[in-house]
Formats: structure tokens, C-alpha cells, sequence
């Protein structure tokens, strides 16, 4: 065992796992993330905790992971490079499993032109690849970046993001199978709107053999209206929405069941897909979705580790 979380032990099980993202509050009412906490903890085997998602000031990823951890519940921490250099982040994350939080997510982050502070000046040390080398010579080496020792073990579970829906698609397994090498634990996609597409890039991991090295968890997200589908297809980065999907949207009667009903069908397409080990749901600002989709989706009880 790397870490000895939640996540982790789920994942090495063979388990198919489910998880969920949470946005802390643009504040510092801690009950905010605590009422998330509540309502999903026995939904879901972690939950991934964004920082400053979409360029936006909220509450710390750390600080709210250690409000779930309190709470009994498995956090995932995000770190962004976008926002600190490696002396930051190797203090991070030395106070983080010091409190307990060993999951850690690494991410480039949504560039700050995008976010409520357009002015403020990216960081960009390190690259996301980077990032999970360094973690992991600090898990496996107890070293730092430099080279000097760590006193203590630094008990982290890897986790890093993939794309599969990128141009150019044919790299999207290559970078991938970078993030693999550089150490990566685990991996959440982006967003599967169409699945054909996503089995293809799977059927080029499963060539690779990288779904034995990394454990996939595809990412979902239930729409609620046709305004944010549209919206998706039109100005998220990174989200791939097909047409069709907007129209299904257009043409519902009662919206949000389409979602929903589209995000069933989509995660039962999902796991029969090999090599896929979980799922991730983004449910944007519809937390209280979640409970209904993993239970209609067949996915409960969870393991109780």
C-alpha cells in the first residue's frame, strides 16, 4: 500500500469505484463543503476537492479536505501548478498527510485569464508531469525536488488528469502513458459525452498496456438544462459535447430527467468498457444529484473498507 486510503484500497480491490467532485465556498463558512460532505459520504469513495477551479478564488483544496477528513470521509486533494511554485507545493504537500489528506490530484489549472483575478500571474514551475515526478520521489525516495532527504514518510496515493477527446486525439495515449511513467496512480478523465470516441482512445490504452500500470476512472457529468449543454459544447475547455447531445437536450420535455437519464445510459456503457476501474462524477452546482444517479446506476452499496 502506497497511502492506505480509501481510494486506493477500493481501486487495488478490483472495485469498481465512484467518486465525485466538490467545489468549496468562495468564503470561509466551513459548513459550506461540510453539507456536501454529508450528503455524499456514503455515495461515493472519495471525494475530489477542487482548488481554485476555473481560475476563481475559493476556500483552499487542503483546508476543505481536512473538514471531509474530520467528517470520516476519503478527500482528494487537487494541486494546480498554476498557482505555486515547488517550494509551495512540497510544503503543501508535507501539511497535508501530516493532517491525514493522502490522495493528491495534479493538474495544470484553468489559465487565470479565464478566472476572477485575469491580472494575476501564473506560476507554471512545474508542468502537471513534473509535478507527479516530484511527488513521487517524495513518496518513494523521501526525498525532495533537490535532492535533500525528507524526515518522515510522505504516504501519497497519485492522481493525475487525462483528455481523451484533445486534438490531436492520437497523442492523447501518449501523454497519458507519460503521466504513467512519471508515476501516476490513478487517472480521471474528462468528461465522456461520446462513449465510441472514448472506447477508442481506451482500446489504444489497452494496447499500451497502461491500464494495468494506472487505474482509469471516466468522467461524468449530468446536464441540467439545455442552456448548459450548450454553454459546454460552446466555451468549456477540454469538454467535447457532440450535437446530438445538445439537441436530446433541446427536445426534452423535462430537461434535467434527459440528463440524468443520459448519464445513466452513459456510465452502463461505461463499465462495460475494459480497463475502465471507476467513475468520476462532476455534477456542476446539482450535488444532490449524485445519491440518485449511483444508486440507479447499480452502484450501490459501496465497498466498506
Amino acid at each position: 500500500m502506497k497511502a492506505g486510503t480509501n481510494l486506493e484500497k477500493i481501486l487495488e480491490s478490483g472495485a469498481f469505484a465512484v467518486t465525485t467532485e466538490v467545489g468549496p465556498s468562495k468564503g470561509s463558512v466551513a459548513s459550506v463543503i461540510q453539507r456536501k460532505g454529508e450528503l455524499l459520504k456514503s455515495w461515493c469513495d472519495a471525494l475530489n476537492v477542487t482548488d481554485n477551479q476555473s481560475a476563481v478564488v475559493r476556500m483552499s483544496s487542503w483546508a476543505s479536505c481536512v473538514l471531509l477528513k474530520q467528517m470520516g470521509l476519503d478527500p482528494v486533494m487537487q494541486i494546480v501548478v498554476r498557482d505555486r511554485n515547488r517550494l509551495a507545493i512540497q510544503s503543501d504537500v508535507l501539511g497535508a498527510t501530516a493532517l491525514g489528506i493522502k490522495n493528491i490530484l495534479c493538474l495544470s489549472g484553468d489559465h487565470q485569464m479565464l478566472g476572477n483575478h485575469p491580472s494575476a500571474k501564473g506560476v507554471y514551475d512545474l508542468d502537471s508531469i513534473q509535478l507527479i515526478q516530484m511527488l513521487k520521489t517524495m513518496r518513494d525516495e523521501r526525498k525532495f525536488q533537490c535532492g535533500e532527504d525528507i524526515s518522515g514518510e510522505v504516504p501519497i496515493y497519485i492522481g493525475a488528469a487525462a483528455n481523451p477527446f484533445a486534438d490531436p486525439f492520437e497523442y492523447r495515449v501518449i501523454r497519458l502513458a507519460k503521466k504513467a511513467k512519471a508515476g501516476a496512480d490513478f487517472i480521471q478523465t474528462q468528461a465522456v459525452f461520446d462513449v465510441a470516441k472514448f472506447a477508442k482512445w481506451m482500446q489504444m490504452v489497452r494496447e499500451r498496456g497502461l491500464d494495468k500500470q494506472v487505474h482509469i476512472l471516466a468522467g461524468v457529468i449530468p446536464i441540467k438544462s439545455a442552456g448548459m449543454a450548450r454553454y459546454m459544447r460552446d466555451y468549456v475547455s477540454g469538454v467535447y459535447v457532440p450535437d446530438e447531445i445538445v439537441t436530446k437536450m433541446e427536445d426534452a420535455k423535462e430537461a434535467k430527467e434527459e440528463g440524468i437519464r443520459m448519464c445513466l445510459e452513459t456510465i452502463e456503457e461505461l463499465k462495460d468498457i475494459e480497463g475502465v476501474h471507476g467513475i468520476h462524477i462532476m455534477a456542476v452546482a446539482w450535488e444532490d444529484v449524485i445519491p440518485r444517479i449511483v444508486e440507479a446506476a447499480g452502484l450501490m452499496p459501496r465497498p466498506a473498507l
